[in-house]
């Protein structure tokens, strides 16, 4: 099923950001979905914006690839961490080194310092929970998203899901990355030259109303949209990672 060539909105796979502590929970470690996402959020709302790194997620090539234009990320900075000791550092000085009208934040798997075992237990759960909190009161110091990725479960990965204010568990289909995220529905997934467009989007698109099993698309309006089997649009570009 194709897209009308017509006044059509087009599908989106990527939830909008929201002021405050927001985490992407994803089944592995790795930047692709975070970079994907923070390049978007910076797309939509330009400006300076810090990223404090772990594990290499904030690699230039999967960043560039994923932005729609170079000057995406031309207000970006990136610190990166090695211990957790290094990490909770480099968040406690956010606070000194973040610019007026600072539009995004991002800790890259803020959970894996604290996991790796060269601070002992006890004081990598109290350096966590003390960069946790820095990250609180950043978000609403700027009024600005603060985007915290974690990979995989375990205790560190479950406190910092726990203190954020929007969970956002990220998926991998076989039609491309999933973001689910509170109160969202997926429309679309960005596969090889195109969208492969969900139930929900023609729901939109058509004002098929899906509380009631008697209201359906015009034969006129299915027949527009029908021109080939459920597949990607033709002409609407990859921008992700």
């Amino acid at each position: 099923m194709r897209l009308p060539t017509t006044d059509r909105p087009a599908p989106t796979d990527r939830p909008a950001p929201e002021p405050g502590v927001t985490v992407l929970r994803t089944e592995r470690a790795g930047g692709g979905a975070l970079a994907r996402l923070a390049t978007d959020w910076l797309a939509r709302d330009p400006g300076p914006a810090y990223w404090v790194d772990a594990g290499g997620a904030a690699d230039t090539r999967r960043l560039y690839d994923a932005a729609p234009t170079r000057r995406t990320l031309a207000g970006l900075r990136v610190a990166r961490a090695f211990t957790a000791y290094q990490h909770a550092e480099l968040i406690r000085r956010l606070p000194r080194r973040a610019r007026p009208g600072t539009r995004l934040m991002v800790v890259a798997d803020a959970a894996r310092p604290y996991r790796e075992g060269d601070a002992p237990d006890d004081e990598a759960r109290r350096l966590r929970r003390a960069g946790t909190a820095v990250l609180t009161e950043l978000a609403a110091a700027f009024d600005c998203p603060v985007l915290v990725s974690v990979a995989g479960a375990g205790d560190h990965a479950d406190a910092v899901a726990d203190a954020a204010d929007r969970v956002i568990e990220c998926e991998a289909t076989p039609f491309g990355t999933r973001f689910d995220a509170p109160g969202e529905t997926v429309r679309g997934y960005r596969v090889a030259g195109g969208w492969q467009t969900t139930v929900p989007y023609w729901v939109d698109l058509f004002g098929v109303d899906p509380a009631d099993p008697l209201s359906t698309a015009s034969p006129a309006a299915v027949a527009a949209a029908t021109t080939g089997p459920l597949a990607a649009t033709a002409d609407a570009g990859d921008g992700g990672g």
